[in-house]
């Protein structure tokens, strides 16, 4: 078994549901000290973090991740939380979202720091217990925590990236994420009497087809035009012969950097308002758009891939949010996203390819010696 399969197992093994990290940060710091590394745990509220760092020269090069996963859920055909190999592939909660990254960064950067004691620079680790879930006292403070205080300029998060095979999909960015809840206000009544009321759900066809008709932007070279979709609708409370006097919609915009979250409210409500009707919105605004262009730090995670597998990645914003969303602003740091492939995160059965944990920590040292050798 290699050194990265057994630490994989043993992070997989300890039941991290968000926000409990359960003691894998100890695990991964207790290998971080051996090789030199100084640690800062950092509690925020009941999330546990740590800051870990060797050396104190530039240029700085930091892998980021999370140690909490989605809860497990049921009918799984092994334990969630008791990883087995089953046919050269790795079963249990969290394999690719992202113990086994983790696993992979720190084996990596154990025989990165044996060969190459005197490497140029420093190398440092941003880990969370708070990714999964609400994502406020994790990296966030964390990164706020660090930002008068430490340089950052290359960050690799360890986020389930590839889509076919290992390495195929580089994440160079990450669209921005902005969530609505709007209540169109209406009067309550008896359904035998619509005149002595007004139905909310009568004014949702109009303030829908505008909504869904408007067109946000074009996108650009790096992200794809921005996204409105609708997750939920709701109104009254199962009674046949009350007319609701609210309807609530949700929804959320994936947007590129054509627009600012502040742009898309605007326009929204404009659109509200040109309808004349009654309502309330609640904006909630989860991250912006980031972007890492091709420079050094994606020309040696390109590189490290072409060595170690031989083909060539594909850059791309698409996908959900990720942590990226605060390291990149606050730290002004480069970053990608790069680790397993993703059919199976937050799935029953989540599963990683053991000869990928392998062959992913061998692209972690080899992007480490393209940045730091």
């Amino acid at each position: 078994m290699s050194a990265t399969l057994q630490l994989a197992q043993d992070l997989i093994a300890i039941d991290s549901v968000t926000p409990n990290d359960n003691g894998c940060q100890r695990l991964l710091t207790d290998r971080l000290k051996k090789i030199g590394f100084e640690i800062e745990n950092l509690k925020f509220g009941e999330v546990d973090n740590f800051w870990a760092k060797c050396g104190s020269d530039a240029p700085v090069f930091v892998f980021a991740g999370h140690t909490d996963v989605v809860p497990a859920g049921g009918n799984w055909q092994t334990e969630p939380f008791q990883p087995q190999v089953i046919d050269g592939i790795l079963y249990g909660r969290g394999a690719a979202d992202m113990k086994g990254s983790l696993a992979a960064m720190i084996t990596a950067t154990e025989r990165f720091v044996a060969d190459f004691p005197d490497h140029k620079g420093s190398i440092g680790f941003l880990i969370t217990a708070d990714e999964e879930g609400v994502a406020i006292d994790g990296t966030a403070r964390v990164c706020e925590y660090l930002k008068d205080k430490q340089q950052v300029d290359y960050c690799l998060v360890g986020e389930p990236s590839s889509t076919t095979k290992l390495g195929d999909v580089i994440k160079n960015g990450r669209r921005g994420s902005l969530n609505a809840s709007l209540t169109l206000k209406g009067k309550q009544g008896h359904i035998a009497y619509p005149h002595l009321a007004q139905n909310p759900l009568h004014l949702l066809p109009s303030v829908l087809e505008k909504l869904l008709a408007e067109k946000w932007d074009n996108g650009n070279e790096y992200f794809a035009k921005t996204s409105f979709q609708i997750s939920n609708i709701h109104a009254g409370d199962g009674t046949t012969n009350v007319i609701p006097g609210e309807a609530e919609i949700v929804f959320n915009f994936r947007y590129s950097s054509e627009l600012t979250h502040q742009d898309l409210q605007t326009r929204v409500e404009h659109i509200l308002d040109s309808l004349k009707v009654k309502y309330q919105i609640k904006w909630s605004h989860s991250g912006a758009p980031f972007l890492t262009q091709k420079g050094d730090l994606v020309s040696a995670c390109t590189k490290a891939i072409k060595d170690v597998k031989n083909i060539n990645s594909e850059l791309s914003t698409s996908g959900g949010t990720s942590d990226g969303r605060f390291i990149a602003p606050i730290l002004g740091a480069q970053v990608v996203e790069l680790g397993p492939i993703n059919a199976t995160i937050h799935q029953v059965d989540e599963c990683v390819i053991v000869q990928d944990l392998d062959d992913l920590s061998e692209i972690y040292y080899q992007v480490l010696k393209n940045i730091l050798v």
